[in-house]
């Protein structure tokens, strides 16, 4: 947060809230503003005027992916040059866990407002964790029409309890739970991606001693004005990878292609993953950390479920020498130790593609 006056954002922030008490007002400061008819949200504007839909984007086995089948490996390494997402199936994350993700997190966002206020993000001291907005940096920022809950799940040592909730009864034994499974998927595809990138299969995930991951439990009321807000807004996932667990019956998130939002129709118990920025600066622009949105609805809440898996904070990333050399290409990135880069990420709200511009070769 930065040093604006937080006190009379808390209230006014909450989007559930606002939306219970009000459904037909949407406050000003949630409105977008100067945006290109292309960009406008509503979901009616999507899959139109382009060659590609949601039928396109890849779909990877896990099961094939983690057995070190090659034609799965050569689809990994497609999907991530030419889309920068995939769906994940055939993970083997069993039903009971998701649902109890999906169940306690619903059950949660249901609770009295001064019940998930003891865990706000307003109260919490050196950390952003908690529940409330999570990333409002600057008085005059667009607000995101969505509420979150922000967790750090990985490693151990860092997790902070008196910021995870203690209702409903069985929450944070189903997050913890869901969190350990989306850890072995996310370690079997870093592990993959290190491959597909030339490397040994463990050279990847060594720098991610200790690996880092953070749960995003994203809930996104309603809204009578559908093409005036958006659930979240553009912009490109600052880790290695996220692995994201949509809801099966309702389609929010889009991803930019070619200039065009795509909708990512839900696959029923699947994932879906994304590349980060420090896979994009490690792959020197190989694979591309894809800007991405959540759009609302006018009927129906939405929730979702983001983990965002990072490299540890001491590792400085730059192009790998090997990628270079094979390929002839310039290094288009510079140096830099990951913390440092994160902290920066983290000063403002996240947009488009901003922050690997910055740390691209030439920009200062």
């Amino acid at each position: 947060m930065s040093s604006f006056d937080t006190a009379n954002l808390s209230v006014e922030a909450n989007v559930q809230e606002l939306a219970r008490s009000n459904p037909l007002k949407i406050p000003e400061k949630f409105f977008l503003k100067n945006i290109d008819e292309q960009d406008m949200p509503e979901s009616t504007l999507a899959n139109t005027s382009h060659d590609f839909s949601f039928d396109d984007i890849p779909i990877i086995d896990f099961s094939l992916l983690s057995s070190g089948h090659e034609e799965e490996l050569k689809k990994l390494d497609l999907a991530c040059k030419e889309w920068g997402f995939f769906q994940l199936v055939n993970h083997g994350v069993a039903g009971e866990v998701l649902q109890g993700m999906k169940d306690g997190s619903a059950k949660f966002f249901e609770l009295p407002l001064e019940e998930k206020n003891k865990i706000s993000i307003l109260a919490a001291k050196g950390t952003r964790e908690g529940y409330g907005q999570a990333h409002v940096a600057t008085e005059e920022q667009t607000l995101d029409w969505s509420d979150a809950l922000l967790l750090k799940v990985y490693p151990f040592q860092i997790r902070k309890l008196e910021n995870w909730p203690t209702t409903p009864k069985g929450y944070k034994e189903a997050i913890e739970a869901y969190a350990s499974e989306v850890k072995r998927i996310g370690e079997e595809i870093i592990r993959s991606l290190s491959l597909t990138m030339g490397m040994e299969k463990d050279v990847l995930l060594g720098l991610h001693q200790d690996l880092r991951a953070t749960l995003r439990v994203n809930y996104i009321p309603p809204c009578s004005m559908p093409d005036k807000v958006l659930g979240l807004s553009a912009h490109a996932d600052a880790g290695t990878i996220t692995v994201l667990m949509q809801q099966d019956d309702i389609i929010g998130l889009q991803i930019r292609k070619q200039g065009h939002w795509v909708s990512v129709q839900p696959i029923p118990n699947s994932f879906v993953v994304n590349v980060g920025d420090a896979l994009e600066m490690w792959s020197n622009g190989k694979y591309e950390s894809i800007e991405h949105r959540a759009v609302t609805n006018k009927s129906k809440a939405r929730m979702s479920f983001a983990t965002f898996i990072l490299p540890h904070v001491d590792v400085e990333i730059e192009p790998f020498d090997h990628i270079l050399e094979s390929t002839g290409m310039i290094q288009k990135y510079k140096k830099v130790k990951y913390g440092d880069y994160l902290i920066q990420s983290l000063k403002r709200k996240m947009e488009g593609k901003e922050h690997t511009q910055n740390a691209k070769l030439g920009n200062t």
